[in-house]
Formats: C-alpha cells, structure tokens, sequence
C-alpha cells in the first residue's frame, strides 16, 4: 500500500489527499507532526533522495532557525533538524507499494509511479 508521509494541515498535503482520493488511489498517511519521525527513517530517504531534496528551507519554520542552525552542511545535521522540526521535511513524502519514493506534490509524476 502507498504510505505517504506530511502534516494534515498542510495545504500542499491536502491537495496530495484530495488527489488520491479522485484516483481512488488507497494510502496509508503518517502524520509527523503527530507521530514524530524516526532519524533511521530519514538516513535512509536521505541516502535515497539526498537530504537537500527534503530539507524544506523555503518555509516559516526555517526562517525561525538561527544563523547556526541553518548552517546545514551534512546528512546528519539535516536529519537531527528534520527530527527535532517536523515542519522541515519536504511534503508530501510518499513510498510506493513498489518501493518507489517522491517528495512533494507533482501529479504528472505520481501517475507514473503510484498505483493501486
């Protein structure tokens, strides 16, 4: 089954839900917010994707950082701030029934990748 990773009231994320609900896509959601995330978790989307592929700096949440803190330079670093700051993962982050994983919302990509 798809999983698909985020926080519930992210607008990204309701588009993400709204858009497999049309497919009639099934999907399991892990709310991180909620749930927290695990750092092994994110090591392994990290060596998969890169953590500058879901290290979210576009957001409020980064721009609350200090100077130090956004002085990103290594997959660690990243994972400790995703883990200690949720908000800071990418959205929505899924994992296929194949294995396959995307990050953020792209339906043209999903097509190809996300099946029932």
């Amino acid at each position: 089954m798809t999983k698909i990773y985020g926080i519930r009231n992210c607008d990204t994320m309701k588009k993400a839900f709204a858009w497999l609900d049309e497919q009639g896509i099934a999907y399991a959601f892990h709310d991180y917010k909620k749930s927290g995330i695990d750092s092994a978790r994110l090591h392994g989307w990290s060596k998969a994707l890169g953590w500058k592929t879901l290290l979210n700096t576009r957001g409020t949440t980064w721009r609350k950082l200090s100077a130090e803190e956004q002085d990103v330079t290594t997959q660690s670093k990243a994972v400790q701030l995703m883990v200690t700051y949720p908000s800071l993962i990418r959205r929505p982050v899924v994992e296929t029934a194949s294995g396959q994983l995307l990050v953020g919302f792209e339906p043209a990509a999903w097509s190809s990748f996300i099946k029932q």
